[in-house]
């Protein structure tokens, strides 16, 4: 189909802006970043909805909202403090570059946000999507905007059969988005066009005769809607079998910041080593039951001496030599803890949680002191175990964390 769009003209177009705004003013959403036009609370729900869920933003939305009512706020925060809030969200990426883009409003725009979408990507982490989308619902800027819902609205009521995510699909939509949206109310439009995208045109089984667009939906028309847009090849899955260590000394646990070049940069984790899927079968870690309150409440810690004294073995050679590298730290035996299975975009993932108690003789000897990471080349540094609570994890950091602590 041509980029110009000959076969849509301006009668078209003014009828579907028409059926847009008439079906959001009955049927909009009412979500908590837009009760207002603060350009502050827009950008960081469109930062958090970046491949996540609404459900799964709102209540995150609102404790980043308590804990840092303004861009000024946000800039003065420590990075840990946000990727602790951030802790779950995923794509972790999103939440320093939050921080370093409040630093630049602050610093360079004066705590305000610029209102053009060429001046809003010039902040970290801000893509043409984000940027349209703040200077339309925070400054009603006529800009068109092109995500997972509006890219497979508009491929379908244009009929766009071509793959939408490649170079001449992406210029194609993007054109449509910035021809369509309503020069007046454009807010509201593009808000629309999210929610009927989300609700009602879904990916699988689009419901269109609750559409109020159907009457201009070229896909429909020729009944070809669950075969537009055209899917995204699916990547291999690559299976992982990783290795989640807890070096426990006395009441402390050591973890280490993850590098600036890892997956989850900044975080805390706890040792963490890929091995072979069969060192990870010689382990014997299997997944804890589900268990009630009152058997959790009556377990004490991990951490507490005795729980640790059965059920011990001697650690496989390769993964005590890893602790090694990493820690400096010479441990011989084990304790399983649990099985965790997890995806991380392309890599599904066995992690098996086990715990390093050092003898209470070295754990007396041994300095507060964390390992020497110019030997080591890694930031490791100990931790009591009240701490862990306000130190941002991995989700599955988290969730060992709260096994070792009886939670």
């Amino acid at each position: 189909m041509s980029r110009n769009f000959r076969e849509f003209d301006n009668g078209w177009r003014r009828r579907l802006r028409s059926r847009v705004l008439k079906w959001y003013a009955d049927n909009g959403r009412r979500l908590p970043w837009r009760e207002s036009a603060d350009a502050y609370r827009i950008w960081i729900s469109e930062i958090m909805l970046q491949q996540t869920t609404v459900a799964v933003v709102v209540p995150y939305f609102e404790r980043f909202l308590a804990a840092f009512p303004s861009v000024q706020e946000l800039a003065a925060a420590d990075t840990e403090q946000v990727l602790r809030l951030w802790e779950g969200l995923g794509y972790y990426s999103r939440a320093r570059n939050l921080h370093k883009a409040a630093q630049v409003v602050v610093e360079q725009y004066d705590g305000r946000f610029p209102q053009t979408t060429d001046e809003l990507q010039k902040l970290p982490g801000v893509g043409p999507y984000t940027a349209a989308a703040v200077a339309s619902f925070a400054f009603d800027q006529p800009a068109g905007i092109l995500e997972a819902n509006t890219l497979r609205l508009y491929s379908r009521l244009i009929a766009f059969e071509a793959d939408p995510h490649g170079t001449e699909g992406q210029k194609t939509l993007w054109k449509f988005a910035d021809w369509i949206v309503s020069p007046k109310h454009a807010a509201d439009f593009n808000q629309a066009v999210m929610d009927i995208g989300a609700d009602i045109c879904r990916p699988d089984n689009p419901d269109c005769g609750r559409c109020p667009l159907l009457a201009s939906c070229r896909a429909c028309e020729r009944g070809v809607q669950d075969k537009i847009p055209v899917r995204k090849q699916r990547v291999p899955v690559t299976e992982v079998t990783e290795v989640c260590v807890a070096v426990c000394r006395n009441d402390y646990v050591l973890l280490r910041r993850r590098g600036p070049q890892e997956r989850w940069a900044g975080m805390r984790d706890f040792v963490r080593i890929e091995v072979n899927h069969d060192i990870g079968d010689r382990l014997n870690v299997r997944k804890q039951r589900r268990r009630s309150a009152a058997a959790v409440s009556a377990q004490p810690s991990l951490f507490d001496a005795e729980t640790c004294e059965p059920d011990t073995y001697a650690l496989p050679e390769e993964i005590s030599a890893e602790i090694a590298r990493h820690t400096g730290l010479e441990l011989s035996n084990y304790h399983p803890v649990t099985e965790i299975r997890h995806a991380v975009t392309r890599y599904r993932i066995r992690l098996l949680c086990i715990e390093c108690r050092m003898s209470p003789s070295d754990a007396d000897s041994h300095s507060d002191a964390p390992p020497d990471s110019a030997e080591t080349g890694f930031e490791y540094r100990w931790f009591r175990r009240d701490q862990l609570a306000d130190l941002p994890l991995p989700t599955t950091g988290r969730q060992f964390a709260d096994l070792l602590q009886g939670k």
